[in-house]
């Protein structure tokens, strides 16, 4: 039962008596000299018509004078109806029980009720006491037998608390030591390090949302719990306090560090604060002063200069100074500055650090057959983590910095490995299929081929991943990609019709044509037409067909966007392959037994534009970024690879990863790694896998506010960390964002809303494939 439940019985069961010797009280007088439940009234009032108040005549509130209530409990006020078997009860503000007693000092405006105290009842208590807030909660004797403190300041937090109060659990309170801070925290909503944070990030929002008590409170919570006084110190002083976050401020720290996009101007509030004068502020990396973003952003600067300072170096030089700096900087990146933002260089630093361990590994030895295998085992990291690394920057001052490093470690280590496959394949010839050797490709009827433009190797990679985290068997088969490495003549070459499309002599775009009539692919409309005459479906993006058939479907032009955006197709990337993952999911739903995931390239990506070589445009009948068709008869230093659908055409390959145009950061339809080797992935649901039969336990829960923190035992790998109001219904998620079971079993994720502070939920384990593994009921922010 709650206190109010308790309050009203309280006050009703005054009337109780012994009809064998007694007869019905005529009312209940409720005396209350200091008027400290007078504020509650109202409330009161809503759950006993039968309870009226001494005071000026307001009937619709059941307020009046005596003469008017001497009415009521007589029944002769037309207005008011009591219902039958109510028993009156008269609340008597600043009223003592001893001023009734006194009838002949009694004041006039008592006097009609002074008669009532031997005619009713009094509410009071054992010892003939008023009941005081105090009183009612510790007494054993009617009272809720809690254990109160009793000093002023806990009398005055009490009072003003007396609204939440009544609606709190008396279990819940057994057992509890209830002082000011208690009560404060009730009034001000039961969290007071968020009241605190909300406080600093918005100053007047905070103050003018809350009324006079409640400000109170708030302020007595901070004075005993922080030391501090917001009315009197100032948000300038509390942020001052936060940045240092020493002794108790130290959870106010932690609480800003789980989610600080909630506070977006605490950072603004702590850079009004005075820095310490210490030299070795602007040096020390110690945690020491980790609550400055001065510090973070003079650390970050500093990174900056580093990084652009590697443009004089050497490619050694440069990648063993990316890895002193990265351990340098390490920490900073699992700070809260890095979190929202403030320590892009920091995030940045880590895949650079990847990309100077990768490329200090030489590619550029060995047959093709060599260089294929050691990029499929390690090599992509490098072009993956450039990407990773590109995407960390907004700014164009950190961009320029990564750019930087990247160019002074990554470019020389792909010049160096494109330039010896472009040896070794004029010596050997170049590994890839031609048109007269490419096998042909059956139909299979459940089999849907997907064709996704410019699916880099790297990029192929980070799919497959995706993947098979969604528990579905992907098998990768390693490709060459036609030459030149262009859309025009890769996707015919991948097609299911590729045994019907041949090359003509002179064709300057690299467009293959039908064989029986000569008609070009270009455009799409013939190629879409053979690939209908020859009984494949054409799948729109968002057209799942009949899955009993064999389909082509075109997804997730990574090339376009490529073309359009430059190195910020990098920032792109995740939400292409989202996309993909989504349209693949679709796809089995519909009904698909196989997807085979095809390409025709990959490309190149250099911030601030590949190396330009000169190629005059006299000699050529079309340049592209890449390659160009030459002129018969011209002479130049370029080498000549055949096509890959007439081997009596020749075109030029730019030598390296030079471009035929200058300023241009993403280009293919040449000859390195980065876009003629690519992978084919070929995707099942693995029924095994749907099957698996996870056994984990969770072990362990501990709450910090509103994060969640959790250890499991047993076959955890690959398992999501959720919470959610309703366990089976993965739209009542609650969290942030679910989080992966790490490596060592354990994982946190920090409910959004913090109103359901206190509400019951449960912990769910999901795998990968969204089903239900473990669930466990918790309470948000943990039992008080």
């Amino acid at each position: 039962m709650k206190v109010l439940e308790h309050l009203l019985k309280a006050v009703c069961d005054a009337a109780i008596y012994n009809s064998d010797i007694q007869i019905a009280p005529a009312c209940i007088l409720w005396p209350d000299k200091d008027r400290q439940w007078e504020s509650v009234l109202p409330r009161l009032q809503k759950d006993l018509s039968e309870l009226f108040i001494l005071g000026d005549y307001a009937p619709d509130k059941r307020t009046g004078p005596a003469i008017w209530l001497r009415c009521i409990i007589a029944k002769k006020n037309p207005e008011i109806a009591i219902l039958d078997g109510k028993t009156p009860i008269i609340y008597l503000p600043g009223v003592s029980r001893q001023d009734l007693r006194a009838v002949e000092s009694c004041p006039d405006e008592l006097k009609p009720l002074a008669e009532l105290q031997y005619r009713g009842v009094m509410w009071s208590q054992v010892n003939a006491k008023d009941w005081t807030i105090l009183a009612f909660l510790k007494s054993n004797q009617g009272g809720l037998c809690l254990d109160v403190a009793q000093d002023n300041g806990t009398r005055n937090a009490m009072q003003l608390a007396l609204y939440r109060l009544l609606d709190e659990e008396v279990e819940q309170l057994k057992g509890k030591r209830l002082d000011k801070d208690y009560f404060n925290t009730l009034l001000t909503g039961g969290d007071p390090i968020r009241d605190f944070l909300q406080w600093l990030d918005e100053e007047n929002i905070f103050r003018s949302s809350r009324g006079d008590n409640e400000w109170l409170a708030f302020v007595e919570v901070c004075k005993s719990q922080l030391a501090f006084n917001p009315a009197d110190e100032g948000v300038i002083t509390g942020s001052l306090k936060l940045a240092l976050h020493k002794g108790p401020w130290k959870a106010v720290w932690d609480r800003f560090c789980e989610a600080p996009k909630r506070y977006p101007n605490i950072p603004l509030q702590i850079r009004k604060c005075q820095p310490p004068k210490d030299k070795l502020f602007w040096i020390m990396d110690d945690g020491s002063y980790d609550g400055w973003p001065q510090w973070n952003e003079n650390r970050e600067n500093a990174l900056r200069k580093d990084i652009i300072s590697l443009k004089t170096l050497p490619p050694h030089e440069a990648r063993k100074k990316i890895l002193e700096m990265e351990k340098s900087h390490r920490r900073r990146k699992d700070l809260v500055w890095a979190e929202i933002g403030f320590s892009p260089l920091a995030i940045a630093l880590e895949h650079l650090a990847k990309i100077a361990e990768t490329t200090s590994n030489n590619l550029s030895a060995g047959t093709t057959k060599d260089m294929a295998i050691g990029y499929s085992i390690w090599g992509w990291n490098a072009d993956n983590a450039v990407l990773s690394a590109l995407s960390c920057v907004e700014q164009i001052n950190d961009f320029e910095a990564i750019s930087t490093a990247i160019r002074s470690i990554y470019l020389p280590w792909m010049e160096e490995s494109s330039r010896h496959l472009q040896h070794v394949a004029s010596l050997e010839g170049y590994p890839g299929k031609t048109k007269n050797n490419n096998t042909h490709i059956a139909k299979i009827a459940g089999e849907c081929i997907l064709f996704i433009d410019g699916l880099r190797f790297d990029v192929a990679r980070r799919l497959s991943s995706l993947l098979k985290q969604l528990l579905l068997q992907v098998d990768e088969t390693i490709v060459w990609a036609a030459l030149p490495s262009v859309t025009a003549t890769g996707k015919p070459a991948v097609s299911p019709v590729r045994d019907q499309i041949v090359g003509i002599i002179a064709n300057a775009d690299f467009e293959p044509v039908v064989a029986e009539t000569e008609q070009s692919l270009k455009g799409g409309y013939h190629f879409k037409k053979l690939l209908t005459e020859n009984g494949w479906t054409i799948l729109d993006k968002n057209d799942s067909g009949n899955s009993t058939c064999c389909a082509w479907c075109e997804f997730g032009d990574i090339d376009h966007e490529g073309h359009d955006r430059g190195w910020k197709l990098a920032k792109q990337i995740d939400s292409i392959l989202r996309e993909i993952v989504e349209r693949i999911n679709s796809l089995f739903s519909a009904g698909w037994k196989k997807i085979r995931v095809v390409t025709d390239h990959g490309w190149l990506l250099m911030p601030n534009g590949l190396p330009k070589i000169d190629l005059p445009s006299s000699l050529t009948e079309n340049k592209w970024g890449r390659c160009a068709s030459i002129k018969p008869g011209a002479c130049f230093n370029e080498s000549l690879y055949p096509w890959y659908w007439n081997p009596n055409q020749y075109f030029a390959l730019a030598n390296g990863i030079s471009c035929f145009k200058k300023g241009i950061e993403y280009a293919h339809g040449g000859l390195s790694l980065q876009e003629c080797l690519t992978l084919e992935l070929l995707i099942q649901k693995n029924k095994s896998n749907e099957q698996k039969a996870f056994l984990v336990d969770i072990t362990d829960v501990t709450w910090r506010g509103l994060r969640c923190n959790i250890a499991v035992n047993g076959d955890y790998s690959g398992l999501i960390l959720d919470i959610r109001s309703q366990a089976g219904n993965s739209s009542s998620s609650i969290v942030i964002s679910p989080k992966p079971i790490k490596d060592n079993g354990i994982a946190s994720v920090v409910v959004e809303n913090e109103n359901l502070d206190g509400s019951d939920a449960t912990i769910v384990l999901l795998n990968e494939n969204g089903q239900l593994v473990a669930q466990l009921s918790t309470k948000i922010g943990g039992d008080n």
